[in-house]
């Protein structure tokens, strides 16, 4: 029997629905980042780098795209006879075939493909946050204490600790006290969603476990583990960690790699983030472009300016045309004399010459105001906008739109185009 010594589970099946219309056509993990990448590359690249070679990854919603970009697993060193990264989606049994239900409920349908690796460790994670972690020193950790979970744990400003599970801790790091999205927080140390569990403690949990409803690791695995006993501790991490969950924290990520100094660099030799890359020629920068501070990945076509932008791969952005604070996704056509201010802008998206995006007052979205706030506009993949319309703050379009669909060739602030189908 095949026998590895730590296995890794990746949960990459979620919607991401507070991204909005990104997420409409493609699952989170799938979303473009940082100009070249998608989100599942980080957690993808930090397994190869801590030297685990054998990856499941669960998928459920809208997964072409994932299962198109990972592949058999190359760029990340993980096409192995033995091992290697398998793509999990839900699959009918015999008895019957369900989707999963919750994160611990998608890990318990896979039982037999962790069985067939019979490893000492699974080690869970999530396939949407942007951060670099050595999983290996991690595992270290966990065996010296002789522990049979470890909770990869953070700590956050304690104004903010409701919005996580929280972890109280002993002097050892041992848990005595799990609390999920508290009031009242007892600590600032939040799950970071990541855990090490010894295999035979996570095998037993999933099967009592097995008909709790939209069984969840915070919510019913972890409660489970501590309320018999099970030696629980949290891992410091004080690393970045970001959870790119929201447009204006996907936003702050892609922005935070164009600084002088990026918080998250990129360029490190020794911990190199790995992704699926097209054969593309080299970036073109004409004698009318102007480029400060940005990001602008290979295929590239800039005539006008580009400011404190991250620029996806084949965008052309066309002759007296001004892009700020933006991201662009991968091939997407940005015509003449536009202006495109803090825009999330999705792949393969047309914009006709002569348009202004992010312009006017702040008015609340009427779409969502929870997930299309923070100034930004947002355009989904493969939408058309025709030429002259100014689009403002706070709005949200997906698809092919007409002139028609703009009064006197305006969007104002707050208002939203979602054509038919496109939901």
């Amino acid at each position: 029997m095949i026998k590895k010594e730590m296995i890794a589970m990746l949960l990459a099946g979620g919607q991401g629905s507070r991204l909005g219309v990104l997420t409409q056509k493609v699952a989170k993990p799938a979303v473009s980042f940082g100009g070249k990448y998608r989100i599942i590359d980080f957690p993808l690249s930090n397994c190869i780098n801590s030297g685990i070679d054998t990856v499941g990854v669960l998928t459920q919603y809208q997964p072409l795209r994932l299962n198109a970009h990972i592949g058999i697993g190359i760029p990340w060193d993980l096409d192995r006879n033995i091992g290697g990264v398998t793509v999990l989606p839900p699959y009918e049994k015999s008895g019957n075939s369900e989707w999963y239900t919750g994160t611990a409920n998608a890990i318990y349908q896979n039982l037999e493909y962790m069985q067939q690796y019979n490893p000492e460790y699974v080690l869970i994670l999530s396939g949407d946050h942007i951060y670099k972690m050595d999983y290996e020193v991690m595992l270290d950790y966990h065996k010296s204490n002789n522990a049979d979970v470890t909770i990869a744990a953070m700590p956050v400003p304690i104004e903010e600790a409701s919005r996580f599970g929280i972890v109280v801790t002993d002097e050892n790091n041992q848990i005595n006290d799990f609390q999920e999205k508290p009031e009242h927080p007892k600590s600032n140390l939040a799950s970071m969603g990541i855990y090490i569990f010894k295999w035979s403690v996570l095998k037993e949990a999933l099967i009592t476990l097995k008909n709790q409803n939209n069984c969840d690791f915070g919510k019913h695995v972890i409660p489970y583990c501590f309320e018999k006993g099970d030696r629980i501790f949290a891992y410091e991490y004080n690393g970045y960690w970001k959870d790119v969950g929201t447009l204006n924290s996907y936003w702050e990520a892609n922005m935070e790699l164009i600084d002088i100094i990026p918080v998250f660099n990129l360029y490190e030799e020794y911990w190199r983030i790995y992704t699926k890359s097209d054969t593309l020629p080299p970036q073109y920068i004409a004698d009318t472009a102007k480029i400060d501070k940005s990001i602008i990945s290979e295929g590239c076509e800039i005539y006008g300016e580009v400011y404190d932008s991250v620029i996806g791969a084949g965008v052309i952005v066309g002759k007296g045309s001004v892009v700020r604070n933006s991201i662009i996704m991968k091939g997407t056509s940005i015509g003449e004399n536009c202006t495109v201010n803090k825009a999330i802008i999705a792949e393969n998206v047309v914009i006709e010459k002569n348009c202004n995006i992010g312009v006017g007052d702040d008015s609340p979205s009427r779409l969502d105001p929870k997930i299309y706030a923070f100034g930004l506009a947002t355009i989904g993949e493969n939408s058309f906008i025709p030429s002259n319309v100014n689009i403002g703050k706070n709005t949200a379009i997906s698809g092919k739109t007409t002139a028609a669909d703009y009064p006197n060739g305006v969007l104002a602030s707050g208002e939203y185009i979602i054509k038919a189908g496109d939901m």
